[in-house]
């Protein structure tokens, strides 16, 4: 297949598309490699993939749709995976309008495109963010229509959009909703990369809350390989890819990463933060039978895998600003 993948200098943008050539398709891959942080990441990410020859790279940013017009007149793609966003609950307080404009407006020009240019696959990541106050484990029937961050609101958005192209114009859809994502490689305002930083520099952690709060954490390799699962022809669905209801508390992902960085974390506590989840859980019943897709990679070994990555790039993420 040729496949459109965006942010694909991202976290999850980039394993995918890396996994997307391993399994021999032909990947276009956008990104606006914007400096939500710091760019050296998206750069090493990018690396690997560009030396790759079934791999084209193009700096653009997908709110220009000009831009995207000429893109999609002149290469036929069999599908669209759309992996940019404005990630993050805390920075979307701070800038509601610029998560609108890309989480919601960007995807509805991807949809218009796909619909003139006759792509009938769309694949789109979506967010645990959206079951907030729901009982766990999260199943996709929840009814999420009470977003408490404007991060989760966005997403929510797109997803109705995309349903609505689905509708009209037969788009086949698999909307993922990805829970806490975790690796090397990973997102510096995440809780893993930052823990594992603070820790590797000897520097105080800042936790928000009593570290009781739990994550559903779900390793990079095991959300790429779904995320080209769900290229599978479906009609409509939403699905959930998380750690399979095995939630880790943030407590234990610091002792975990203390562990295998050889070092003591020290805790700097602050409130918890309103718009942040206590507790995830997902429900992954619907992969298993719709994509035979489950978790394969534990946290205990993630984190492990986590911390051996941050250890071994020690030199230059020095100076990656957390």
């Amino acid at each position: 297949m040729t496949l459109l993948i965006t942010g694909c200098a991202g976290f999850v943008g980039a394993r995918t598309a890396q996994l997307a050539l391993d399994a021999g398709h032909e990947v276009v891959g956008l990104d606006n490699l914007n400096d939500y942080y710091d760019i050296r990441l998206k750069e090493h990410r990018l690396k690997p993939l560009c030396d790759h020859p079934n791999f084209r790279f193009l700096e653009l940013d997908i709110e220009n749709v000009d831009v995207l017009d000429r893109i999609f007149a002149v290469r036929h793609f069999d599908a669209v995976i759309n992996l940019a966003a404005r990630a993050g609950v805390r920075a979307s307080i701070e800038a509601p309008h610029c998560y609108m404009h890309t989480n919601t407006v960007a995807t509805l020009n991807l949809l218009e495109r796909m619909v003139r240019y006759k792509v009938k696959k769309f694949v789109m990541a979506s967010t645990s963010s959206l079951y907030a106050g729901l009982p766990m484990p999260f199943t996709e029937d929840a009814l999420v229509t009470r977003p408490i961050s404007p991060y989760a609101a966005t997403k929510l958005a797109a997803e109705s959009l995309a349903h609505v192209w689905h509708h009209l114009h037969g788009i086949d859809v698999s909307i993922l909703r990805y829970f806490t994502v975790y690796g090397p490689a990973g997102r510096p305002d995440m809780a893993p990369f930052r823990f594992s930083e603070w820790i590797r520099r000897e520097m105080p952690i800042t936790l928000y809350g009593d570290g009781s709060q739990t994550r559903d954490f779900t390793y990079i390799d095991d959300i790429a390989r779904g995320t080209l699962a769900a290229l599978a022809p479906l009609g409509y669905e939403i699905i959930n890819l998380g750690g399979g209801n095995s939630p880790v508390s943030i407590n234990s992902m610091i002792s975990t990463l203390e562990q295998h960085l050889g070092k003591s974390a020290r805790v700097n506590r602050q409130p918890p933060v309103a718009a942040d989840m206590q507790d995830t859980a997902a429900n992954v019943a619907k992969a298993d039978a719709l994509l035979d897709w489950r978790p394969v990679t534990s946290p205990e070994e993630g984190f492990k895998l986590t911390a051996e990555w941050h250890a071994r790039e020690s030199e230059w993420l020095n100076d990656i600003q957390l």
